[in-house]
């Protein structure tokens, strides 16, 4: 079975969306058994005014580049903090993006089920959501009303003796309080943190979907964070990921994605391996040096407009260049040199329009005002290890906010490159944890 999460974000109810659902109802397939869970983009208009302004673009990608640096940094060296017991890592990821480019699912936490509205990431795998009580200050803003484990009948926090409170004790701040729950304390790089007692209660995914027992940080504390979402789930490669704990009942190992091109269009998040597997072009997935959680690829070359870079074999070394495939990423990390012959064939096929001021780290923009929509932006393409070609979205999959969502690493920065998730958009995205692949369908939303 696979069970499907999508979502409508600003269709017309008459409209009937690709996945076929209404965006505030749930639906169940007879013919493949596939559960529909509604989810949306963080902007949907039927979203509460946000308390505080959204951040800029420049803010968005600071954070942004931020998340990439700690990605890379992760991704090269030894797992020193590894637990010696059994080898599960939750690392403390970096904070997230707060602009448009993140998507979020709603699914129920407890007994009986609160509604929670969440961030997915690929990138991370430690669950968390904000908690009562939290006193005046100690917690953020959020969508939904904040859930109090204290009325949920299933809700149990993990004791601080327990295996799983200390597959999480490396971490710090993480292992036993004074009233002997297990705590967690997560710091992002950004500034931003969580904190709280380490937990587990049903999470339900559609009407008569739970997992038992699910894994999750119930914050009590929280920090720093831009936005109005209530906690996070993460998808990482690992045992604390929602992928592990749904396994194998319902996800088989495997998950994908779609994130929507427009603003009109459907995207969804499936765990289990699709029913339906043909136009996915497949490329190996590699461990990530010592690094479980993440997702890599081998990227083997790009072409502008139909035509292959001209980059040197040496950019790409040992056949290729390391990539990790994460939504919480929002733009592409290139090497330097594939960068630099990038962005010389991209502005040469754009000269026809007038170049704006760069947006740290991106530094290919364009002043569109006037054109009316009548742009015509080159096509891009990237090619992985055994000849899987993705011909990115256009426009929403290669220009953000009138950017190219490329941007090159330091030549003195060595390790691993990040695709953002803006050139994942209108594919499914599919993580084969079994086949150890990762698939790419164009036009799935």
């Amino acid at each position: 079975m696979q069970l499907l999460l999508c979502f409508d974000r600003t269709r017309p109810r008459t409209q009937p969306s690709r996945c076929s659902i209404s965006a505030k109802r749930y639906l169940t397939s007879s013919s493949n058994r596939r559960v529909l869970l509604p989810q949306v983009h963080r902007r949907r208009p039927s979203l509460p005014a946000q308390t505080k302004q959204e951040p800029s673009l420049a803010e968005t990608l600071r954070r942004d580049e931020a998340r990439r640096n700690h990605i890379i940094g992760r991704s090269v060296r030894q797992m020193a903090v590894q637990s010696p017991n059994n080898g599960v890592v939750v690392p403390a990821e970096l904070g997230y993006s707060v602009d448009s480019l993140e998507y979020v699912v709603t699914v129920g936490f407890g007994t009986p089920a609160v509604p929670q509205t969440v961030l997915i990431d690929s990138g991370s795998d430690f669950a968390w959501i904000q908690c009562k009580p939290c006193g005046s200050g100690n917690c953020d803003p959020q969508k939904d009303p904040m859930f109090d484990p204290r009325k949920s009948s299933t809700y149990t926090p993990i004791p601080c003796n327990s295996d799983a409170c200390r597959s999480i004790s490396y971490n710090e701040g993480n292992g036993c309080t004074e009233d002997s729950a297990c705590g967690f304390t997560l710091s992002y790089a950004d500034g931003s943190n969580s904190a709280g007692v380490y937990s587990s209660d049903k999470l339900t995914l559609a009407p008569g979907v739970t997992v038992d027992g699910f894994r999750f940080g119930c914050a009590h504390g929280q920090g720093g964070r831009d936005d109005m979402s209530d906690g996070l789930i993460g998808l990482g490669n690992s045992p604390e990921s929602l992928v592990s704990q749904a396994s194998p009942s319902n996800s088989g190992g495997a998950f994908s994605y779609c994130l929507p091109p427009t603003a009109s269009s459907a995207g969804f998040l499936a765990l289990g391996v699709p029913s339906d597997m043909s136009g996915f072009a497949f490329t190996p997935m590699h461990p990530s040096d010592h690094i479980a959680v993440f997702y890599k690829v081998t990227l083997t070359g790009i072409s502008v407009a139909g035509r292959p870079l001209d980059v040197p074999p040496s950019a790409f070394p040992h056949g290729g260049f390391g990539m990790i495939v994460d939504s919480g990423t929002v733009i592409t990390w290139l090497p330097a040199a594939p960068y630099a012959a990038l962005r010389a064939a991209f502005r040469r096929a754009m000269a026809a329009y007038p170049l704006a001021a760069p947006i740290h780290p991106v530094d290919t923009c364009y002043n569109l005002t006037g054109y009316d929509g009548n742009v015509t932006v080159p096509g891009v393409a990237m090619t992985f290890l055994g000849g899987a070609t993705v011909e990115l979205d256009n426009p929403s999959g290669i220009l953000v906010e009138g950017c190219l969502a490329f941007a090159g690493v330091r030549p003195d920065i060595h390790g691993n490159g990040v695709i953002g998730n803006v050139n994942q958009r209108g594919f499914e995205v599919l993580y084969d944890t079994k086949q150890l692949r990762v698939g790419f369908r164009a036009e799935a939303c």
